[in-house]
């Protein structure tokens, strides 16, 4: 009786809540991301771009091709055409044989010269800062707005690729089925403070470390954090 009347009074330890919308606590998600900016705590891009509209144009070209790809074949693209205008003026012909190397080659000349001449027509030559605006532009869809708006102009956004898509679903921090509720969901639980540089973290993170077949979760610095049951091992 008296061991009873001894733990009567202690409050009862509760385990620390998920986040609702992911199967992380808010204390896992921070540790996280402090851990990814403890290793690079200024992540770039591996596009390689000069201004808004070389990067606009390096983005479109990013669809369904590695970046690596993209950028053997953007330095002649933009030694001929660095601007809306030169890039109307070169034509889709041109475009094609110069980025013919990467896959879709003929639907994105096409795209970019399309966006070039409505850059020129709407917009004075200029790369909007609005996501209406760059959405609105030919070959233009939401995930390459955010990655416009996050790397050239600074903004917050999270652009959603496979390898966001991925990561996200497999750690348990953003499980959705579309997209759009992966990037719903991660804007909402991401401290704002490393919002502007999530986007770069967790691509470099599915693209290195968590990669789609087999993921490397030896050298995983988030393994701890992580809900994903089959880790795998270090090679022997």
């Amino acid at each position: 009786m008296a061991a009873r009347a001894k733990t009567a009074g202690r409050p009862e330890r509760r385990k620390p809540r998920k986040v609702p919308g992911t199967k992380l606590t808010r204390a896992q998600i921070e540790e996280m991301f402090a851990r990814f900016e403890a290793r690079n705590p200024d992540p770039k891009t591996e596009l390689d771009y000069k201004d808004p509209f070389t990067l606009l144009v390096s983005v479109v070209l990013s669809a369904q091709a590695t970046d690596a790809s993209v950028n053997r074949v953007t330095p002649a693209l933009f030694e001929a055409a660095d601007t809306p205008e030169k890039m109307a003026a070169l034509g889709e012909e041109a475009v094609s044989e110069t980025i013919k190397t990467i896959g879709l080659f003929r639907n994105k000349a096409k795209n970019v010269v399309a966006l070039s001449k409505k850059l020129v027509a709407e917009h004075g030559g200029k790369v909007p800062r609005c996501r209406e605006d760059l959405e609105a532009l030919p070959g233009v869809g939401r995930k390459t707005a955010n990655v416009v708006l996050n790397v050239a102009f600074g903004e917050p956004t999270i652009a959603i690729d496979t390898h966001i898509f991925r990561v996200s679903n497999r750690t348990g921090l953003a499980p959705g089925k579309t997209p759009l509720k992966v990037e719903e969901i991660l804007e909402r639980v991401i401290p704002d403070r490393y919002k502007h540089n999530a986007h770069h973290w967790l691509i470099l993170h599915g693209r290195y470390v968590c990669k789609a077949r087999k993921p490397e979760c030896w050298r995983c610095e988030i393994r701890d954090l992580c809900t994903f049951k089959s880790k795998s091992d270090a090679p022997a």
